[in-house]
């Protein structure tokens, strides 16, 4: 239980209105709504007024499980590293909410981009059509281009957005007191949510493609193939959707409490990052280029499923080369 909740619990068991514990404090009831709202604490003359008025000893009101910042067991000076402050926490936690929805649908747009195009190219190949080949390569590639453009407008927003925060995701840092508790609290009335959404997502992906291989079964041409690979990453769109909203939001829980894949350890992993930060314009412009030279764009959508599973195995294998201290 953390200090916010204990303040709560023990002015319910009192009885009082949090105006009425406010006018014993002397202090205001929105005073007393942020302590109980884990958005500030009060200082240390307040605390030994709450512990005389409800009679229980200053270290219960002020120790709670706190996720050990030092864990890892390094000495690390007070003088080298960052304080992440409670008001500070709370800006953070609000803009990576803020962040998910516009995030999700960014992600999900990436997904969708090459729909056009793929469609077009299938109709461009159908006897007597309206359209060519190069026509349809064209229009879908200026579709694509302006959706990914949007997408990256809206990546930019919102990273602008959590830009101070970077440090939590590189640097090494300690919590002021309740930051911890705030953070692990809204984490664990987030997580029951997160596991359904990612489940959804994770069927979503599974159902996905059973329209593509009764498609494929059936034997009717090409553009019903086409279109079913259009519903599967209409389908894929929605699941990406789920992922991000959950993913977003949990990872900022772990960037504070520095857990996850944000432990002290990883943070050190600076190949991982330069890997991530190269990995993804390679694989666009393997994309885009096999697209080009082989004029095979309603097939060369299956680069990014393949990408995202060697991107996940790359990671995995970096993780362990610095597990064994091999950089």
């Amino acid at each position: 239980m953390i200090f916010a909740d204990k303040i709560i619990d023990l002015r319910k068991k009192s009885g009082w209105s949090q105006e009425e514990l406010a006018a014993r404090l002397n202090v205001s009831r929105q005073a007393v709504s942020k302590w109980e709202s884990a958005q500030s604490v009060p200082d240390l003359e307040r605390v030994l007024q709450m512990s005389r008025l409800f009679g229980v000893s200053t270290d219960y009101l002020l120790k709670d499980e706190q996720t050990a910042a030092d864990s890892t067991g390094e000495d690390i000076s007070a003088d080298t590293v960052r304080t992440v402050s409670i008001e500070e926490a709370n800006l953070y936690l609000n803009a990576s909410e803020a962040n998910a929805r516009p995030m999700a649908l960014a992600t999900s747009i990436c997904v969708l981009s090459p729909v056009c195009l793929i469609l077009l190219a299938a109709l461009s190949g159908k006897p007597n059509a309206v359209i060519s080949g190069g026509m349809a390569a064209g229009v879908g590639l200026c579709i694509l281009l302006l959706l990914v453009s949007a997408a990256v407008a809206i990546f930019i927003s919102c990273g602008a957005r959590t830009k101070p925060f970077d440090y939590l995701e590189t640097e090494i840092f300690k919590t002021a007191y309740g930051v911890d508790g705030l953070a692990a609290s809204r984490r664990a009335q987030f997580e029951p949510t997160a596991v359904r959404y990612r489940i959804i997502a994770t069927v979503l992906c599974i159902l996905g493609v059973v329209p593509l291989l009764i498609a494929a079964t059936l034997e009717k041409g090409n553009m019903l193939i086409v279109g079913m690979v259009c519903v599967l990453l209409f389908v894929v769109g929605v699941a990406v959707i789920l992922f991000v909203l959950a993913g977003v939001r949990m990872n900022s829980y772990d960037r504070l409490l520095q857990q996850g894949d944000y432990t002290r350890a990883s943070k050190g992993n600076h190949i991982a990052r330069q890997v991530s930060a190269v990995y993804w314009p390679l694989v666009t412009a393997a994309y885009l280029a096999y697209s080009f030279i082989t004029d095979n764009w309603n097939q060369s959508w299956i680069i990014w499923p393949v990408a995202a599973v060697l991107f996940a195995a790359i990671k995995a294998i970096c993780s362990a080369f610095q597990k064994q201290g091999n950089y």
